[in-house]
């Protein structure tokens, strides 16, 4: 059995800040750090996104944190096929995701940035989220090779957006594809009933790694506010319903992410604080427990 981690997909979400679970004297950007790593082994770094890490903070983040806690960075959106903020990019580069030049300067700097993490063990994973229009095809395929080859020797996790990856007629392939790089294959909770809703599938491309996220189920996904797509309350049952997926997942990897991404508030925090309960429960009462 693997090792099951459990978190959320941001310690630094300004709802979370602004709710009051961090103490009184927790509230600066250390002691929110080192609180929130005593009750969690993992934490997905959502700021990467919007703007390239840097290798201060990731320095930082390593010294702050214990031994066994572990960061997933999530890949920086011009990487990704997604549209960047000219105001995003480092020393006046223009946000052009075609230009040769431009992606090996932001390869480099991305690379450069996250290095204190993979030099201290603290590298959970890097997460490609890649946008709603990506296309299983020819060109998705060359894209993967492309980052393959740039990100050779990291733990990848790839997170697709357009449900077509996970239809019948694609699934094989698409694990067929994932495996041949030694890719994760990110397995999402959302809302099942739009139509760019992706389906609770659970495959393993990496023996290494598997990670799924929670991103809520509201019916606003792929509309709205940032709040209004991911303001969802998991209950009890909800998360019961993936125990069994969760479980069979860690029968097959070496470590196993948990993440919740319903960043509304204490609503990640305390999902994740649910279902670490919940998982604990079930293998004091397995059928290796004598229970």
């Amino acid at each position: 059995m693997g090792e099951i981690l459990v978190g959320t997909c941001s310690w630094t979400d300004r709802a979370l800040v602004g709710s009051g679970w961090y103490p009184t004297g927790r509230r600066d950007p250390e002691g929110r750090l080192r609180y929130y790593a005593e009750r969690f082994p993992v934490v997905e770094v959502d700021s990467t996104y919007y703007g390239l890490p840097s290798a201060r903070n990731s320095r930082l983040w390593a010294e702050r944190t214990p031994d066994g806690f572990v960061f997933d960075v999530k890949a920086f959106s011009l990487l990704t096929g997604h549209p960047a903020r000219e105001s995003a990019m480092p020393g006046g580069i223009p946000a052009r995701p075609h230009d040769a030049k431009v992606l090996d300067e932001v390869w480099a700097r991305f690379t450069e940035g996250i290095e204190p993490l993979r030099e201290s063990g603290r590298l959970g994973s890097v997460l490609f989220q890649l946008p709603p229009w990506f296309r299983p095809g020819r060109r998705a395929g060359q894209f993967l090779e492309e980052c393959a080859e740039r990100t050779a020797g990291w733990p990848l996790a790839v997170e697709f957006r357009h449900p077509g990856w996970w239809r019948e007629e694609w699934a094989e392939a698409t694990c067929a594809l994932l495996a041949r790089y030694g890719m994760t294959a990110v397995a999402v909770d959302m809302n099942r009933t739009l139509p760019s809703s992706v389906p609770p599938v659970t495959p393993v491309t990496s023996p290494r790694l598997s990670v799924v996220r929670f991103h809520g189920r509201s019916p606003a996904w792929g509309s709205g506010s940032k709040e209004d797509r991911f303001r969802h309350d998991y209950d009890e049952d909800e998360l019961t319903e993936w125990l069994p997926r969760l479980r069979a997942l860690a029968t097959r990897v070496d470590r196993l992410h948990v993440l919740f991404n319903n960043c509304c508030g204490t609503a990640s925090v305390r999902a994740a604080e649910l279902m670490r309960r919940l998982l604990d429960g079930a293998d004091r009462t397995g059928p290796d427990s004598g229970g």
